[in-house]
């Protein structure tokens, strides 16, 4: 099992918190708002995106020496990107190189990278902007991926949510399948979609009949989002579900966190949000899964567990 944190790492990213006074943050999520895109244009595009990738290769170090082997690499790499293109970039050549030695790391590491981009991606949506958009921005995740030399396989996932219904859950899927065609081929080899965390949306069993039985993409299967909607499977059957639709030879992925409500017995907090630390790993029910906790304290939070399987 891999255990693995999402995006930003609290000890590069604060290393005033972590007595490390006057080192240089380590993140790869500099970006700008829209003025300042409009007023530095390219060139500082340009210099933030090749200062994001040289800290990546640095994260990825980072997690080596910390016996950490599965990330989510952010989707703020390249700012603005729906707005240029790559060859645009002045430093772009360099920007290659870079993303080019971060995953000839992840191999010789034995690292799993991926990406979940955000919600605004809506293959299901009825409206052809959002769509085309959508696809704009997975095609950007896709490029990345290959720049790093990522598999086009799930193993190196690019995750999303169907994130809609729109009042017919079975003309959304059908949309989702559609739409889906429309991929450059590094996207459609690489994308999976996730179950969602309210019962009105989609279950691990909705996904299964309208999405894989379809074009044959791969479950994430998520415990906490399981919790809110359940499709009438307890959590072994589901996990197992979406376990079943990952190709032979790859670990499936699973997303696992805890309840923030829970751990801080608020109730005026959402039973969705996640908790900043976990309290214990998932029942795998016995099957192999590599873990992506999506907590708020990143590898802080899963530290204890790969430092306590080190041990034991």
């Amino acid at each position: 099992m891999k255990l693995g944190y999402a995006c930003i790492n609290m000890n590069l990213s604060y290393p005033s918190k972590f007595n490390r006074k006057g080192e240089n943050r380590v993140t790869t999520n500099r970006s700008m708002i829209k003025k300042t895109f409009q007023e530095k244009g390219l060139d500082y595009v340009s210099e933030l995106a090749l200062q994001n990738v040289i800290d990546l290769n640095e994260i990825i170090d980072w997690n080596e020496q910390n016996n950490i082997k599965f990330f989510r690499m952010s989707s703020e790499i390249f700012p603005w990107a729906s707005e240029y293109k790559w060859e645009d970039l002045p430093d772009m050549d360099l920007i290659k190189v870079w993303l080019n030695n971060a995953g000839l790391k992840a191999k010789e590491y034995g690292h799993r990278l991926t990406s979940h981009p955000g919600p605004f991606n809506v293959l299901v949506s009825p409206n052809p902007k959002v769509v085309d958009n959508t696809i704009t921005d997975l095609s950007i995740h896709g490029d990345i991926f290959d720049f790093i030399g990522l598999s086009r396989t799930p193993y190196n996932k690019i995750n999303i949510h169907c994130n809609g219904v729109y009042g017919d859950k079975e003309s959304a899927l059908d949309r989702f399948c559609r739409n889906f065609e429309r991929l450059p081929e590094n996207v459609q080899t690489r994308l999976v979609v996730e179950n969602d965390d309210k019962a009105s949306m989609y279950s691990v069993k909705d996904l299964y009949e309208g999405i894989h039985k379809r074009i044959g993409i791969p479950i994430t299967f998520d415990y906490h989002h399981y919790k809110f909607n359940t499709g009438g499977q307890t959590e072994q059957e589901a996990l197992e579900l979406a376990m079943s639709t990952w190709p032979d030879g790859i670990v499936p992925a699973v997303h696992y966190s805890e309840s923030k409500a829970e751990h801080q017995l608020d109730e005026s907090i959402k039973p969705q949000a996640h908790s900043d630390i976990i309290n214990q790993l998932p029942n795998t029910y016995g099957k192999e899964v590599d873990v992506m906790v999506e907590a708020k304290h990143k590898e802080l939070a899963i530290q204890p567990f790969i430092e306590n399987s080190y041990e034991t």
